[in-house]
């Protein structure tokens, strides 16, 4: 591979991404399929730019050859007046987080939602859909919640500790996905709708090494449900430990985090990704990680 056709620039920009797996994990997926590829972290801290400096990012990365970005926390809403076109889902979550430069043009995708549904289907499969309850309707919780509606879940109870947030979610989920009831809820109410669920989605930052802890009273989970975590630092969180020790089926955070990333590598580069593969080098990432304290202090 001599010329530039045949090479891949990538990036990630957003706040405090030096610590990112992302890069190392494109990279090593790409040198096994023989492609060259180099994957930069752009981080917004150490530059000192504002969040509003995407779009000027954006137009820097065109000029210096990038194929594609990643953007990340706080810029996936702000990206969207930059872009010259955008996907049908990441028009519908109003979020990108993988911009393609392709002929002087930019065009957004989100691989957050397809991340997940990807996670569920590979690491759940067979799941019961007929009622979920979902903790948390942030950021990452809104791609989660977009995921597990195009899924096929009927009945999905929205808990968030900011119950205008919940609602106004809630709204917008219900007039996207018109034939799913989408509930918003207050964790008073959990002890009443966890006998009801199917499943229990995790979507807030309780269980990350500098939070952790439980997000719900683990009684409340019962061996019939299935739990999904989207915490991975680290990857045997308080929640996945102890619902798989009661026999719930458990999907760890690390999926999310593969999925992602595998949906990106694809748009970057045109090839598929085995996720298998990127999933066993994510893990021993995240090993290497939890051996160097240091390094897990400095990614939170």
């Amino acid at each position: 591979m001599s010329n530039r056709a045949e090479s891949v620039l990538v990036g990630l920009i957003g706040e405090g991404v030096m610590p990112s797996l992302t890069p190392p994990m494109h990279e090593r997926e790409a040198d096994v399929q023989g492609l060259r590829l180099l994957y930069r972290p752009i981080d917004l801290l150490e530059l000192a730019l504002p969040a509003t400096a995407v779009g000027d990012l954006l137009k820097a990365a065109q000029r210096m050859g990038f194929n594609g970005l990643n953007i990340t926390h706080p810029c996936k809403q702000l990206v969207l007046e930059h872009l010259d076109e955008i996907s049908d889902d990441a028009d519908r979550l109003g979020a990108v987080n993988t911009v393609l430069i392709q002929g002087g043009r930019f065009i957004g995708h989100n691989t957050d939602f397809s991340g997940f549904g990807s996670a569920m289907a590979d690491g759940l499969p067979g799941a019961k859909l007929n009622r979920v309850v979902q903790l948390g309707a942030g950021g990452a919780g809104s791609a989660v919640a977009y995921a597990l509606l195009k899924a096929g879940v009927k009945n999905l109870d929205l808990v968030d500790m900011d119950a205008n947030r919940a609602t106004e979610r809630a709204a917008e989920l219900n007039a996207l996905f018109p034939a799913a009831t989408v509930t918003p809820r207050s964790t008073a109410e959990l002890s009443r709708i966890m006998p009801l669920a199917d499943g229990l989605v995790h979507c807030t930052p309780i269980g990350m090494a500098a939070h952790p802890g439980l997000p719900l009273d683990i009684d409340l989970v019962e061996p019939r449900h299935w739990v999904a975590d989207i915490v991975y630092r680290p990857i045997e969180t308080q929640l996945v430990r102890e619902a798989r020790a009661k026999g719930c089926d458990v999907l760890d955070g690390g999926r999310m985090a593969v999925g992602q990333a595998a949906d990106a590598f694809k748009l970057f580069t045109g090839k598929d990704a085995d996720s298998n593969r990127m999933r066993e080098h994510f893990l021993a990432l995240i090993a290497a990680e939890e051996q160097a304290p240091a390094l897990v202090k400095a990614a939170h």
